[in-house]
């Protein structure tokens, strides 16, 4: 049997200019811990980018390129989870409380003077490193957990599969009713400049924001999901281009209305967003669907951002078509109704909605029981009685 002990060994990444305090520490630690070293922040940096077993990092604060303070700065602002939540050790020979108050607020785990012994170095980093497999592993746990369930605990939204899974259930029955499904994938500008300016809790608030007026304005058959942050998909079932275009201008407006403020400074929020919607007679699926709107997403970035673009390019506000909402209708009140009073014109506008309430029934009785529905045509009628309905007002 092969010795597999040293590559189990925890791997700790040591950055200092100096060779030999780089040289001390590896003495100290080698026997308990598998050891990277880099000679400045910036070094360091890529390295952390392209290997993702470090579960600790050692840090000089005074370096060429990139200083210490700098380094914790990229880390607690990354968006990659396994780097943000890195134990990060500051280890200085200048001992003044402000430098140690500086780097505590940087983000540092702990800080550590060069002359500590090893001893002391080893129990901290064996507590520190032992801390980052618990959070591994709880973040493993609630992604397993997240994934097995329709809603996203940490956002309130569904979760990526579920919109999938759901959004292809949706494209399934579009197709057999000869009805629309719009995706709209939407991007806050800019996320990175508010991270590296403001810090990675501020841009989680604008983060938490979207999803909160995502979550108010959407309807109930929508769907939303965050794909990443500041990245959200809604898949709208029985929504076409122009009522896609519609709402997206509506939810871009109002986040131009939005301010928020830190440290007395107004921070403003812009979004773009990239549409896509199925074709008649063409068989789509979710993440067809999903990468159409993001190619859709880098164009308007590339215009400068705060732009909504679907199938023409830009769409701007005189080429929006509002769409009326329509009602939910009863069917048993439009039966009580008939009943009593008899078709009139009031109950006649509502044949179109009813008919839609009515065809996923009629699908499934014409699935369970063959026997001719007319159920195209009836999607049609309803299609067109809309239509009419929308000319007369």
């Amino acid at each position: 049997m092969s010795d597999d002990s040293e590559q189990t060994l925890p791997r700790v990444l040591i950055i200092d200019d100096s060779r030999m305090v780089r040289a001390s520490i590896i003495r100290h630690i080698r026997d308990r811990f598998e050891v990277r070293e880099e000679v400045d922040g910036e070094a360091g940096w890529q390295t952390l980018m392209v290997d993702p077993t470090i579960q600790a990092v050692i840090t000089d604060i005074g370096m060429p390129n990139l200083d210490g303070y700098g380094l914790l700065e990229r880390i607690r602002g990354s968006r990659i989870s396994r780097i943000n939540t890195l134990p990060v050790v500051v280890i200085s020979g200048d001992d003044e409380p402000d430098v140690r108050v500086r780097a505590k607020s940087a983000g540092a785990t702990d800080f550590i003077s060069k002359s500590i012994g090893n001893v002391e170095l080893l129990a901290r980093l064996e507590a520190l490193t032992q801390l980052a497999r618990t959070q591994r592993d709880l973040e493993e746990s609630r992604a397993a957990l997240a994934s097995a369930s329709p809603v996203d605990p940490s956002s309130g939204l569904a979760t990526p599969s579920y919109l999938h899974y759901h959004a292809a259930q949706e494209l399934s029955l579009a197709q057999r009713r000869h009805a629309d499904v719009s995706v709209m994938v939407i991007e806050i500008d800019h996320f990175d400049a508010l991270v590296a300016r403001y810090g990675a809790h501020v841009a989680q608030l604008v983060n938490r924001k979207l999803s909160k007026i995502l979550a108010t304005k959407l309807r109930q058959e929508d769907t939303v999901a965050e794909l990443a942050p500041a990245r959200f998909a809604v898949v709208s079932p029985s929504t076409n281009m122009d009522g896609a275009c519609a709402f997206a201008m509506r939810l871009r407006t109002a986040f131009d209305h939005i301010v928020m403020t830190y440290r007395e400074e107004r921070i403003r929020i812009q979004i773009t967003i990239g549409l896509a919607a199925t074709t008649p007679g063409a068989v789509q699926t979710v993440s067809h669907l999903i990468g159409v709107a993001m190619e859709r997403i880098a164009s308007g970035r590339a215009a400068g951002g705060n732009r909504v673009v679907g199938a023409d390019g830009e769409v701007t506000q005189d080429m929006v078509v509002e769409q009326p909402v329509r009602a939910q209708v009863s069917i048993d009140q439009i039966l009580a109704r008939l009943r009593t009073t008899g078709l009139d014109a009031s109950l006649r506008k509502q044949l179109p909605d009813a008919i839609r309430t009515l065809l996923p029934l009629l699908e499934l009785i014409e699935s369970e029981l063959p026997s001719g529905l007319p159920l195209a045509a009836l999607a049609r009628a309803a299609e067109t009685g809309s239509k009419m309905e929308q000319k007369n007002d």
